[in-house]
């Protein structure tokens, strides 16, 4: 391939050969489709140091151990499921016949076939994982697929393109690295699907992209994700939890919990819960090499502007651990910024870091009105035992998923869909639904071997009973 040539030439390029190679194969088997997922688990396996050094570097800071749990174990993971269960996803589900052919020894049935090649773009926060645990139903599903991995990450980003290229055949998975005008011209090309980990606001940029060819597209956005804390709650146990969940990644992650909602008469003690629970874990925060840094310079200034915003408009701001926090570096501790007005950025802009909105409650109602007035959250998480209550939020509220008395689990479910709705996104990967999603759910009628029809005057010429007897159907 020309070094000289455009992205979008590049990328055409690539697009191309893995659209020759589809057509040429056909429909591949089973044991194709786990070989070349095989093929990737292995590349993992034999790669994992190194890629998660690289990240460390990224980061500036980042647990090689945390690496290793969210995006070598959790790509290889969901890498595994998909290898172990294609076999039942790609079986022809037998549908029923529509009358009177049913009883005439008709058959319909649908199959799941692979769509052709799929464009995947990953992100900075999860850089493996939101390439390869996409790739995974897009490889079980029989696909081909073209990564771009976020160039937020140069290091992760030019380690996995030499590995990617070592490894695996480029007319089955191909990688592309470069900004923003490489993923312009990525989703610009006629992929047979688009996938995109981001910003809303890219995520419409993406769509507009997919668009002018038709191409449909699967969008993991981020958004507020609500937490509510309802009068039930242990509320030690709700601090404990969603602590944990704002230390993971530096709470550089799209379903971390940003915006608490807590009984006003208990907002005192769950600040106090949280700083505890927080402190905890990380006792300090300069030098700290558990805690994971905030990626580069412009995201520490973005979340320190949020709260910079939030102190000049009147919120009061609680850390923890507690003591002022550092100006230098990209650690940062966890800073809850209490009751900001609904006019301040915090409230309107997903947060992305180690910082969280708490805002206290009179009536759960006035709670759910706001987070349905909010565009639809990627994530939202309720901490009670109240059972009516429950049922109450998650029938009144719409997110794309939900976890009950904790934090960020219903992502890591094989067996469920993950994905957003609305603003945070559409489509979903993982599991049965994932396969699904990258598959074109074919139907398929086998007609039986006689036709009635012009017997029962159903054809032309039609016979003068034939509107009356289309009429006698139409019944309630």
């Amino acid at each position: 391939m020309d070094p000289n040539s455009t992205a979008e030439t590049r990328i055409a390029d690539l697009l191309d050969r893995q659209h020759t190679a589809f057509r040429a194969e056909g429909q591949p088997t089973a044991e194709q489709r786990r070989q070349r997922i095989q093929a990737v688990i292995d590349m993992l396996v034999a790669h994992h140091e190194d890629l998660v050094a690289a990240i460390d570097a990224d980061f500036g800071g980042r647990p090689r151990g945390y690496s290793l749990m969210n995006d070598v174990l959790g790509s290889i993971t969901t890498l595994k499921d998909a290898r172990e269960n294609l076999d039942a996803w790609m079986a022809p589900q037998d549908r029923a016949a529509f009358a009177p052919y049913d009883q005439l020894g008709a058959g319909a049935h649908v199959r799941y076939q692979p769509k052709g090649s799929v464009g995947i773009i990953g992100t900075w926060n999860a850089p493996l994982f939101t390439l390869l645990s996409p790739l995974a139903g897009v490889l079980a599903a029989g696909n081909r697929a073209v990564l771009k991995p976020s160039e937020v990450v140069p290091r992760t980003a030019a380690l996995l393109a030499e590995i990617v290229t070592a490894s695996l055949d480029p007319e089955v998975v191909a990688i592309v690295t470069g900004g923003p005008d490489v993923a312009d011209a990525l989703t610009s090309l006629p992929f047979d699907h688009l996938v995109f980990t981001g910003s809303t606001a890219v995520g419409k940029l993406v769509m507009a992209n997919a668009a002018k060819n038709l191409v449909p597209v699967t969008l993991e956005l981020g958004g507020k994700s609500p937490t509510i804390i309802g009068r039930s709650a242990d509320l030690e146990t709700a601090a404990f939890r969603i602590a944990v969940g704002k230390a993971t990644n530096g709470g550089q992650i799209c379903v971390s919990p940003d915006t608490a909602f807590v009984p006003r008469e208990l907002l005192e003690a769950f600040i106090a819960a949280v700083q505890k629970a927080y402190a905890e874990l990380l006792p300090t925060t300069e030098g700290n090499l558990d805690a994971v840094a905030v990626v580069n310079d412009r995201h520490v200034a973005r979340v320190d502007g949020y709260i910079d915003d939030a102190i000049a408009r009147g919120a009061r701001v609680e850390t923890a651990p507690t003591g002022p926090p550092p100006t230098t570096g990209r650690r940062r501790p966890l800073r809850l910024v209490v009751d900001p007005p609904a006019d301040a950025a915090i409230r309107a802009e997903e947060i992305f870091g180690s910082a969280m909105v708490v805002l206290g409650y009179d009536e759960l109602d006035d709670v759910i009105a706001e987070i349905n007035a909010s565009p639809r959250p990627l994530a939202l998480y309720y901490f009670g035992t109240d059972a009516a209550e429950q049922a109450h939020v998650l029938d009144h509220t719409l997110s794309g998923g939900v976890t009950v008395n904790e934090v960020m689990m219903h992502p890591g479910l094989q067996d469920a869909p993950f994905g957003g709705v609305g603003a945070s996104g559409m489509g979903h990967y993982n599991g049965r639904e994932g396969f699904a999603e990258f598959s074109h759910t074919r139907a398929v009628f086998e007609a039986a071997a006689a036709d009635p029809r012009r017997e029962w005057g159903m054809l032309p010429p039609f016979h003068d009973g034939f509107e009356a007897q289309m009429a006698a159907q139409v019944t309630p």
